[in-house]
């Protein structure tokens, strides 16, 4: 009889075992005490689905690969000091912003931005059609190399375009290299890369799900969208590629997205996170000069690139919003398909409103991500209550992440303002030091507030009870949105 329990014995023993070593796992690696307190409480409630669970979805680092990466950053910024107009001219000293308002540049460096870089040309695309083409005209001038990171390439008929073009490059001999996500690029199958491939174009897949390595990572994604070519023409924001970025969904209709286009010193920047980025994942060490070529003035913007990752040890782009908000004194104005941001985020945005602040949020009338749609809900009310004006975007998709201070310092990047972005995904963008280039954010964002419903608080509270409790489910999970 006493063998009948055995296999019960068994299990208890397992799980009592699993919470013996999960739980210093958890309270090691998770830094917010609710976090860590709900992680715990899930392994002992639910010891092996909580493991699996927290393993897939908790288990926010990977030490071996990513403390390779941060050696690969310190080579790279030893062996390619951040370059700018007056040190390219032997002044030896770092440009300063335009205007004596903003420290935020300074702030910024100290939470491992790139100097600041003047001397530089901007080009500010609003549609994504535009965005594209031009994308494909710089490719079209590449003589030496074209390096392009996305978080999703379709093999679609806009993905086709793309790789086409990129396989001709490299027939023509241009050194041709595409990271892209190994999650959000799931569905590009290896017959559709095949032409670029044989052409001589290189492909990787960053953190690719290998259960023998132990890398089922969800999160830990590469949410970066930068081109660079020949090291002197750079582009990065918000798009991806594929058909529904061009507006030929019909369910997303409109697709309205923010990108830019670089010339001058900043460019580098944008390089370097691309070849830390692609010798991590191919551990392919791109250290020749014809990568980063000496790069004159061709502009009067003044640029800062950020980049931030769940490898670093400050969120820099987190931190970067965060002083950016406390910062404002006249307006704020903020684009972001999707908002759950954390608690300190929330504050910095009351504290705002307290102040007189003009704070305007413009965010996605219909979903593309209902777990995150719905969270987004939940944080909105908070916003309402003290006076945030909250515009749906109704036109069709609205993806850009934009920030805009004062008329006097913008952000355009991959980041939206959420805990996913800000703490989990690999991001970059760009800060415009410059008042003529955020005068003309502003002005698009005005037109997007014309395709827009502006939210009111008192309609908007008496949404059904239902409503109000799936917002409430959903904003459980923001820690991982």
């Amino acid at each position: 009889m006493v063998f009948d329990y055995w296999p019960h014995s068994l299990i208890a023993l397992l799980e009592i075992v699993l919470i013996l070593a999960v739980i210093p796992w958890i309270l090691m690696t998770k830094k917010d005490a609710t976090a860590a307190v709900a992680w715990c409480l899930v392994v002992i409630l639910v010891p092996f689905v909580g493991v699996l669970l927290f393993w897939v979805f908790g288990y926010t680092f990977v030490y071996r690969p990513l403390n390779r990466r941060r050696r690969h950053r310190r080579l790279f910024r030893t062996i390619h000091p951040p370059q700018t107009r007056e040190a390219a001219h032997g002044a030896g000293r770092e440009s300063k912003p335009d205007s004596a308002w903003n420290d935020l540049g300074q702030m910024a460096l100290k939470v491992n931005a790139f100097p600041i870089s003047d001397g530089n040309a901007v080009t500010l695309y609003h549609d994504t059609q535009q965005t594209f083409d031009g994308l494909l005209e710089a490719i079209r001038t590449a003589r030496h190399h074209v390096h392009l990171e996305f978080f999703i390439v379709h093999a679609d008929d806009t993905g086709k375009q793309l790789l086409d073009l990129l396989a001709q490059k490299a027939r023509e001999g241009v050194e041709v290299r595409l990271l892209v996500d190994a999650v959000g690029s799931l569905h590009l199958k290896r017959r559709a890369l095949r032409p670029l491939k044989a052409a001589g174009g290189k492909v990787c897949a960053f953190l690719p799900l290998n259960p023998i390595q132990s890398r089922i990572r969800i999160n830990l994604r590469n949410h970066r969208k930068i081109i660079v070519v020949d090291g002197r023409v750079g582009f990065t924001g918000g798009m991806n590629i594929g058909d529904e970025y061009l507006g030929k969904n019909a369910w997303f209709g409109y697709w309205r997205d923010s990108f830019l286009r670089l010339e001058g010193p900043a460019v580098a920047g944008l390089q370097r996170i691309f070849a830390e980025d692609w010798d991590f994942t191919c551990r392919e060490p791109l250290n020749s000069k014809a990568y980063f070529p000496e790069l004159p003035s061709a502009g009067e913007a003044v640029v800062q690139v950020v980049e931030s990752g769940p490898d670093q040890q400050i969120n820099t782009i987190r931190e970067i919003y965060f002083a950016a908000i406390l910062s404002a004194r006249e307006r704020l104005w903020i684009a972001s398909p999707y908002f759950v941001p954390d608690n300190g985020l929330l504050d910095a945005l009351r504290l705002a409103r307290y102040r007189g602040v003009d704070v305007r949020l413009l965010t996605i009338h219909r979903p593309d991500h209902y777990v995150s749609f719905y969270a987004s809900r939940y944080y909105l009310t908070d916003m309402l209550a003290v006076g945030v004006k909250v515009y749906q975007y109704k036109k069709g998709m609205m993806h850009s992440k934009l920030m805009m201070v004062d008329g006097q310092w913008a952000m355009v990047g991959s980041a939206n303002l959420d805990n996913r972005s800000l703490r989990l995904n690999f991001e970059a963008g760009c800060i415009l030091h410059t008042p003529e280039l955020v005068a003309e954010l502003e002005a698009a964002y005005r037109r997007d507030l014309e395709e827009s419903i502006l939210l009111d608080a008192k309609t908007f509270a008496k949404r059904s009870f239902a409503a109000r409790l799936v917002e409430n489910a959903c904003r459980l999970l923001s820690p991982a949105l």
